[in-house]
């Protein structure tokens, strides 16, 4: 069932359950018990005759934003009947349509007069009711945040160092999701800006045991409007983690952003830590620094903090030895860093460290090695690849025929039984797809390669492999805010100290310039005309009614 007739079955169902839970409510209002259960139309009467503004109706099937409006139309409807008390509120919000039916079928429902006890209220009080038209401001402000949130664009702060120094640990970026077409939300019943889970409250850092923030059982099937461009080469893209195992929909998966290295039909490989694509050497564009890990040998400490001071953070893992020197593992410097690094003084021994050509990088999550460890093994796992020395791999396109055997089993495993939804088998050394015997399978949508600008320090498709086109969520647009030490490094024996980078914020990420204009100037005066403007009008009318 593809999306749309799957949106209007789900439409017609709430529809239904509405006209039975109110069909008497609507006729004591003077309309024909039908009109209870027209989409849309049911909730435009109730604007209408509880005086609200009527084009709110065009939301309340909306997803997401579709159960709060429909709760806050529900307690309208409801205050209509006299059910004002808070126990009334709170059971009309959290069952609805039960407690709609109760007042609905109940003998003694009668209609209030909401101006009844007009003629008691004061001037200011009349005036507070005029305003109070939205249920407060806050379910207001929640409501245009959460539909700017699903239908737009969707912040993301960046937690690891991974797209160093293009990204940086505690940017927060605003991210475009029309910049490839606009996915659907596939969750329609869900909370307002969470993504996949509420809080942390099983086993500390294992979100299988936490609630989710969406209703699972009702969903919708993937689809993509208005789709004129695709991920290209070079493009930052932010999308939805391929294998997360904890969260079936594909909208609500951890979200990642990398940089899209090759595309469906390319060829990727590292070769030495050197990154090549249908053969030739990456082109490196103005904002990315190439980066790479280094040992440093020493025969006293190094003083870490001013480094900080000069280069900006540096990941770093300090050991001493038992001679009284140190050793140092550096995430992520750049060429130039290195050679500066490499003259300090009680610097002994520096050098890139490298994987050995050939040594898989494979492990386990029993010390019987029976369990791969997934998340931290090269894809595939059978190949004698490591992140230094990857491939070639062919990207997956759309219609590409693969061969299917014992070895590109592992290369397309999770294409076809979770990517592709087939059922896979594997029985007597022979592979069976959606219970035929197969040894070719057709791909049916095209797949990316994101890998992270520092190289080294990246959890990224050479460990978790292709990305399928359904997970891109969009391409990051500006930075809107840009705090260092905003987030710990477990994998650094230092950690940044807090400040704010002002000359990072309401830069574009995308442009791949080296030099990028911040605009926070602009951003701050917006911000002063929005949050002033009832201020500015306020001054203005008093300076004029003095004058008069």
């Amino acid at each position: 069932m593809n999306y749309f007739l799957t949106y209007t079955v789900y439409v017609l169902i709430l529809s239904v359950l509405m006209g039975v839970s109110s069909w008497k409510l609507f006729k004591k209002m003077g309309y024909s018990p039908l009109f209870a259960f027209i989409p849309f139309y049911n909730y435009f009467i109730i604007l209408k005759e509880t005086k609200h503004p009527k084009w709110w109706a065009i939301l309340s099937y909306l997803p997401i934003v579709g159960p709060i409006m429909m709760s806050v139309f529900h307690l309208y409807l409801v205050k209509k009947f006299g059910k004002t008390l808070f126990k009334d509120q709170i059971l009309t919000v959290i069952l609805p349509f039960i407690y709609m039916a109760v007042i609905n079928y109940s003998k003694d429902v009668e209609l209030e007069d909401e101006n009844a006890n007009d003629l008691f209220l004061t001037d200011e009080e009349k005036n507070d009711k005029k305003k109070d038209t939205f249920v407060g401001s806050i379910t207001f402000a929640v409501v245009f945040a959460t539909i700017i949130h699903v239908f737009v664009t969707q912040p993301f702060g960046i937690p690891t160092g991974s797209m160093e120094r293009t990204l940086l640990v505690g940017d927060f970026l605003f991210v475009n999701k029309w910049s490839y077409g606009y996915r659907l939300p596939m969750r329609p019943v869900a909370i307002p800006f969470l993504q996949g889970t509420i809080m942390d409250t099983g086993q500390k850092g294992n979100p299988k045991d936490d609630p989710k923030s969406y209703v699972d059982g009702i969903k919708l099937p993937y689809t993509r409007i208005l789709q004129f461009n695709k991920p290209q080469k070079n493009d930052v893209v932010v999308f939805n983690y391929p294998q997360d195992s904890v969260h079936t929909a594909i909208d609500r998966k951890d979200p990642y952003v990398k940089r899209c290295v090759a595309t469906a039909g390319d060829t990727f490989e590292m070769r030495a830590g050197r990154l090549f694509v249908n053969g030739k050497p990456e082109v490196v564009l103005g904002d990315q620094e190439v980066q790479h890990r280094y040992i440093v040998t020493t025969d006293a400490q190094l003083d870490i903090p001013t480094l900080y001071k000069a280069y900006g953070f540096l990941p770093v893992q300090e050991f001493q030895q038992d001679n009284g020197g140190f050793i140092y593992g550096f995430q992520g410097l750049t060429d130039k860093t290195a050679k500066e690094i490499k003259e300090l003084p009680h610097v002994l021994d520096m050098k890139e460290e490298v994987s050995a050509k050939g040594e898989a990088a494979v492990y386990y999550r029993d010390e019987a090695k029976t369990k791969v460890d997934t998340t931290q093994s090269i894809f595939p796992i059978n190949k004698p690849w490591n992140q230094d020395w990857y491939g070639p791999l062919r990207i997956p396109k759309k219609g590409d025929v693969v061969a299917i055997n014992q070895e590109t089993l592992p290369t397309y495993q999770w294409i076809i039984s979770e990517y592709e939804h087939n059922s896979l088998e594997k029985k007597n050394g022979k592979i069976f797809i959606n219970g035929k015997e197969a040894t070719q399978y057709t791909i049916q949508q095209d797949y990316y390669m994101m890998v992270g600008d520092n190289r080294d320090a990246s959890l990224d498709a050479r460990f978790f492999g292709f990305v399928p086109e359904e997970n891109i969520v969009g391409k990051p647009m500006f930075t809107w805010m840009s705090l260092q030490g905003a987030f710990a490094d477990s994998s650094s024996t230092y950690q940044a100290p807090f400040k704010i980078r002002w000359e990072r914020m309401f830069k574009a990420t995308n442009t791949g310039e080296a030099n990028k204009t911040s605009y926070w100037w602009i951003a701050a005066m917006i911000l002063i005309l929005f949050f002033g403007w009832e201020y500015f009008v306020k001054l203005f009318r008093k300076k004029k009614t003095e004058d008069d």
